[in-house]
């Protein structure tokens, strides 16, 4: 199983999108290991977004994250890393496909209301970044049956 970083961003909690996005998640079977409402340091959000640090709106992306409330979840499944980025549409929400977050919730790129990690690496950093191993729950779910061979 693998585990994966998913942010609703402050233009998603303003909208009230969390629990459509939540509901999303587990209806694919995926399971949720933590979560956190947080008001994001502008610190921790530089050091997230750090492999973006060259590009021209990463001080404006940074000046975002951090000003509103995020809802910061740990999410696990099989292949949820990959699965996730689909269900998550492309960054350009007029390029994702309806059904997908974006696709159906979204209309600007610099308010496109979710991060999802992109490789298993990015989302062991992100994680350990917006969480302690305290807040990370490990149970079964009586539902892995039904979705698991």
């Amino acid at each position: 199983m693998e585990r994966t970083f998913i942010a609703v961003k402050p233009d998603g909690v303003q909208r009230g999108l969390c629990g459509d996005i939540i509901k999303r998640f587990e209806r694919r079977g995926f399971r949720l290991v933590a979560a956190k409402l947080t008001q994001a340091s502008e610190e921790r959000v530089k050091t997230h977004y750090a492999d973006l640090k060259a590009a021209p709106f990463y001080a404006g992306l940074c000046e975002y994250m951090a000003s509103g409330p995020v809802l910061a979840m740990v999410w696990e499944g099989r292949r949820v890393v990959k699965l996730a980025r689909t269900m998550l549409g492309e960054t350009d929400p007029a390029e994702s496909k309806p059904g997908s977050v974006r696709g159906d919730l979204c209309v600007d790129i610099g308010r496109n209301v979710i991060h999802g990690s992109d490789t298993v690496e990015n989302a062991k950093r992100e994680i350990d970044l917006w969480f302690t191993a305290d807040e990370m729950l490990d149970y079964t779910s009586c539902a892995h049956a039904c979705l698991y061979e």
